[in-house]
């Protein structure tokens, strides 16, 4: 029991730069409040002492604004930061080294028995307010972005963001796990540099339009220039502002 307190407590260390002694970790973070209390109503709830458990787990609510349903299964070195407005749903599986924002929430999407809620990976960070519905899987280390709302499978080492959210993967990845790992971890589920990958989408095709208009209008100037009639040529569509269009996507 002691070992895995000292154990949340270091963890505690390892992902908050705010914390600064064991002291007021122990006394000061409804995080870790929250998963001690959770061990309690989970033993009982595996001991099929139901009811209790479900009113231990409602008063951990009240202490720390953190509802974790006694049946949800959490891994150990999960870190929740700042914790209000966190919900853990009964059937959801957190892994090991897992780290939770404040306003996440892993809920379900039906009615039905059984498997409602999500599973999360090793490692996976999710960031503040974003929801993460149904029976769905997300893969070891991946990384939701703060407000996303996920209704699919992550694969593991993904990033995803945006409302539903979309997936990143492949260099763009990798380079954004690169500026992670220089602050020790991604906080808020998200690096310094991230966007949803629809709206960086439309920057590219707008920019690569204004490219493309700033070279037709060169060569017809060539062309003008060289003494071919081109009075019915039109360099650019009439109203086109790149840099206008940029800036309502930001």
């Amino acid at each position: 029991m002691f070992s895995r307190l000292r154990e949340d407590i270091a963890v505690v260390f390892d992902r908050d730069p705010a914390a600064r002694t064991a002291w007021e970790v122990l006394t000061c973070y409804p995080g870790l409040h929250a998963l001690v209390w959770h061990r309690l109503t989970h033993r009982l709830w595996r001991a099929r002492w139901r009811w209790l458990a479900r009113w231990l787990a409602h008063l951990g609510r009240w202490l720390t604004g953190i509802e974790i349903h006694p049946g949800a299964t959490v891994g150990r070195r999960v870190f929740i930061d700042h914790g209000m407005g966190v919900v853990i749903g009964e059937t959801a599986e957190i892994g090991d080294d897992c780290t939770l924002y404040h306003g996440v929430t892993l809920g379900g999407t039906s009615w039905n028995k059984g498997k409602r809620h999500p599973s999360l990976g090793r490692g996976v960070v999710i960031g503040a307010g974003a929801k993460v519905l149904g029976p769905i899987l997300v893969g070891d280390g991946a990384k939701i972005g703060c407000n996303a709302v996920v209704v699919r499978d992550v694969p593991a080492d993904a990033t995803a963001v945006g409302i539903p959210a979309r997936i990143v993967l492949g260099e763009e990845a990798q380079r954004r796990e690169g500026q992670a790992a220089k602050m020790g971890f991604s906080a808020y589920g998200i690096g310094a540099d991230t966007n949803d990958p629809m709206v960086q989408a439309i920057h590219r095709l707008v920019d690569h339009a204004a490219e493309t208009d700033a070279r037709l209008e060169a060569l017809i100037a060539q062309l003008r220039g060289d003494g071919m009639d081109l009075r019915d040529a039109k360099a650019t569509a009439e109203g086109f502002d790149p840099k206008g269009l940029n800036r309502m996507l930001e």
